[in-house]
């Protein structure tokens, strides 16, 4: 009987339990955000590729937290369109556990990356005379290296830890994709160390990471505030509220998500704020950086002017 609980091999991703009209609305609406969000942070990482003036530390950095946000929309969106147009399709067990891992790994990248970017601009600004010596092309590498591999071992660790448990009985899995919580929710076996990982990778990965950005700000603010020149202040603004934005947008949808109090329908509740979290953040970035920061907005006309001359 134990071996005939562990031998699943498939579940269904129920999604978003609505009628058929809605969910072709949200197959459309949400195809059109899937083509911007590749699309924009694509642009991204072309303009980053071909602008010299762009191949520095800080674009380094947020070509790689592109790249993650790429991998974001193409591991979670295409199943959940698939689902809108095909109501409770399964999903092998191989795919679901793959799906998993690289989600958690991509969350936790994204994670450092910020943590990253963050320490980059304190030390562009609070130490701009050392700036080339800290932040040498060595150390960019080796922080991003660091960055993925630290955040694919935690990810192997949770993937790990759920491989180990029996599954029995409802094998549907209230979500659009294979969230962690929502696949332990089916496990007929005590999950205590599960949930102990998972709140220590929060800590680690969530809490840790925003006390160190919030740290290294209020640095780079009091540093701001004593620059003398304008055009200096407005430069170094337009850069850290950038990186500011992003940070607030993926952390505090990820604190709300973890930590706000459950509603009656905590899972739908959850649903949506993952949608937000590794849907709508990967898209707003493009805008976020494109919008607010000025050496990516000349780099694009430089690019389109290049382009019309040609």
């Amino acid at each position: 009987m134990g071996e005939n609980q562990t031998m699943v091999t498939e579940f269904l991703l129920l999604g978003f339990p609505l009628s058929p009209q809605i969910q072709m609305f949200l197959f459309g609406l949400f195809f059109l955000f899937y083509v911007f969000t590749l699309l924009g942070n694509g642009a991204i990482l072309g303009l980053i590729s071909l602008d010299s003036r762009l191949h520095t530390p800080m674009y380094f950095f947020l070509s790689h937290l592109a790249i993650v946000d790429i991998a974001y929309a193409c591991n979670t969106v295409p199943q959940m369109l698939v689902n809108l147009l095909l109501p409770a399709k399964p999903i092998s067990f191989a795919g679901c556990m793959t799906q998993m891992f690289l989600f958690l790994s991509f969350a936790h990248t994204e994670c450092l990356f910020l943590v990253v970017m963050s320490c980059d601009r304190y030390v562009a600004i609070c130490h701009p005379l050392r700036y080339s010596v800290i932040m040498t092309w060595r150390v960019c590498i080796t922080l991003t290296v660091t960055s993925w591999v630290c955040g694919s071992l935690l990810a192997l660790v949770h993937v790990s830890l759920i491989l180990r448990l029996p599954f029995c009985g409802s094998h549907e899995i209230n979500h659009f994709f294979c969230e962690i919580l929502s696949v332990l929710r089916l496990a007929c076996a005590d999950t205590w160390l599960n949930q102990v990982a998972i709140f220590s990778a929060s800590v680690l990965i969530l809490v840790g990471p925003l006390c160190l950005v919030l740290v290294s700000y209020s640095h780079l603010l009091a540093a701001i505030l004593r620059i003398q020149s304008g055009e200096g202040c407005r430069k170094a603004f337009s850069t850290c509220s950038s990186h500011l934005c992003m940070v607030g947008l993926f952390f505090g949808s990820a604190i709300v998500m973890y930590m706000a109090p459950k509603s009656h329908n905590p899972e739908e509740q959850q649903k949506v704020l993952f949608l937000f979290y590794s849907f709508f953040n990967p898209m707003l970035n493009p805008l976020i950086y494109s919008l607010r920061n000025a050496e990516v907005k000349s780099a694009l006309r430089r690019a389109l002017c290049k382009e019309s001359n040609s």
